[in-house]
């Protein structure tokens, strides 16, 4: 509920002694040594693995070979798993901070869903076909679905529990559209039925150029909120007694997570449960300061989504399952234990 923070959680935001800021940085600087790791076995492993030597030798000395083309093809996949993993993670824990709702994500909220419901209609009824023109429907229908779920969440009275359902509710209803305009639309099938369920099979260079611009516009203004946040966290009274702007945080918050989640979609469909998971692990270590939530969830984000696809190739050879079934299948559980949890502490 938004309401001001009792007076223990506002002392988490105390400043933080030296040695803790020397530990949150040793630890950033290891979570991206995990992430060039992550990103280099997403590169070598597939339906054929690839050696060492091979994917150094298609990084740098593309000749034409087999394993040159394979790495060319992943490289792709990985660049765009690294873009979308950054956006949700950080999108995860704006919205977090946002609605003082350590449930809110994307997916939960039904922003994703939103999304796609959008694109699905843009390419399906109005025959729009490149990103760049069906990222724009994207960005609306991630916002419309994002404000109907706080209306009937209860807005301001809202508690994390029934913008849960509330968007639970919503993301079933528009995930039923979607599968009634893929069932009676053949062409419509063949084109979404990866994407529907959350993909990076499809990446190209392409791709990447086209949502590249929007992904890092969204990345830097939540980058940049993270001090603001910080003051909306600790309650409306205590926020405006340290000089922010609610009205105009909480705008650009909600923008920057629109335009995250929208394009993330847009790339490659709906992934589920990665902007949940990733700011509760994160603010196990590091507190609640978003100044360094946000690095570090637009770090290990992409980890869990890389391993993630990296586990869906491997656990289904030669085929695959594609990333977003993975982290449905990881998310699930955890989203559970979190529920159970909270209600636990709240006995």
């Amino acid at each position: 509920m938004l309401v001001d923070s009792p007076p223990e959680q506002r002392a988490e935001h105390a400043p933080a002694p030296p040695t803790r800021h020397v530990a949150r940085a040793l630890g950033l600087l290891l979570s991206a040594v995990l992430l060039v790791l992550v990103a280099l076995a997403s590169i070598a492993i597939g339906a054929k693995g690839l050696s060492p030597a091979q994917v150094w030798h298609g990084l740098f000395h593309d000749t034409g070979t087999y394993g040159d083309v394979v790495v060319g093809e992943r490289l792709s996949r990985t660049v765009l798993g690294l873009l979308v993993g950054a956006a949700l993670g950080l999108s995860g824990a704006v919205l977090q901070a946002l609605t003082r709702n350590p449930l809110a994500d994307p997916g939960l909220l039904g922003i994703n869903a939103g999304a796609s419901a959008a694109v699905v209609t843009a390419m399906t009824f109005l025959g729009v076909t490149s990103l760049t023109g069906y990222v724009w429907f994207a960005f609306l229908g991630a916002a419309a679905v994002g404000g109907l779920v706080w209306f009937l969440g209860g807005s301001r009275g809202a508690t994390p529990v029934r913008l849960a359902l509330a968007g639970t509710a919503i993301t079933a209803a528009l995930y039923g559209y979607l599968q009634a305009v893929m069932i009676t639309d053949g062409a419509a099938l063949g084109k979404m039925r990866f994407w529907t369920v959350g993909s990076l099979v499809s990446a190209t260079d392409a791709t990447i150029v086209q949502v590249l611009p929007f992904l890092a516009v969204g990345m830097v203004l939540a980058l940049a909120l993270a001090r603001p946040l910080n003051a909306v966290e600790m309650g409306d009274d205590t926020a405006r007694a340290l000089g922010a702007n609610l009205d105009r945080t909480r705008a650009l918050a909600m923008l920057s997570a629109v335009v995250l989640c929208g394009a993330a979609t847009a790339a490659c469909g709906p992934i589920m449960f990665v902007g949940l998971m990733v700011p509760h692990v994160v603010r196990s270590f590091t507190g609640p300061d978003l100044r360094w939530i946000l690095p570090y969830a637009m770090v290990l984000a992409p980890v869990l989504l890389l391993g993630a696809d990296v586990l869906g190739r491997v656990v289904a050879r030669p085929a695959e399952l594609q990333v977003g079934i993975v982290t449905a299948l990881i998310g699930g559980p955890v989203f559970i234990f979190l529920v159970r949890r909270r209600r636990t502490a709240q006995l």
